[in-house]
């Protein structure tokens, strides 16, 4: 039939999230009350076309109460599918280093966060969950931008 779609695109799931740093250079690690383990503030993109900076900064002020204004792309993050699991993309921005003031005044989205704290990185990345954990620390060690897929870098791309 003309007005129907031979083949249906496939959906890639993705999400974004941010690196945000205090003064000291320490990192803002979340709590969330609906897994184990810590994260980033961040989320999934929302099905409106919404992009990812458009996500990463509403999961931000939804999750923490503040607003970050400016970033860069650190990386991403090709997830395969596994054990029933979608896979996807994970964007991670790096929103660089926020006044201490704002981070003083963060207010948690209690249905979803349960605790936040600013922490040393090695600290950091001992608390934050595996798939993170790999990512931030790729993010960290590179000098720019890095490709990964499961949170490892790919040598064919630079």
């Amino acid at each position: 039939m003309p007005n129907q779609l031979a083949h249906v695109v496939p959906r890639v799931p993705a999400s974004a999230s941010a690196l945000v740093h205090d003064g000291q250079g320490r990192l803002l690690v979340l709590k969330p009350t609906y897994k184990s383990g810590w994260t980033l503030p961040g989320g999934e993109l929302e099905d409106t076309g919404e992009t990812p900076w458009q996500a990463c900064r509403r999961e931000v002020r939804e999750e923490c109460g503040i607003e970050v204004s400016s970033a860069r792309l650190a990386c991403v993050d090709v997830r395969p599918p596994r054990d029933g699991r979608a896979g996807g993309l994970r964007f991670l921005f790096d929103c660089g280093r926020l006044d201490d003031g704002v981070l003083a005044g963060v207010v948690l989205q209690p249905a979803e966060i349960s605790e936040h704290r600013l922490v040393d990185v090695p600290h950091a990345l001992a608390l934050l969950r595996k798939p993170v954990r790999r990512r931030v620390g790729a993010v960290l060690a590179a000098s720019g931008f890095v490709y990964l897929e499961d949170g490892r870098p790919v040598a064919a791309v630079r």
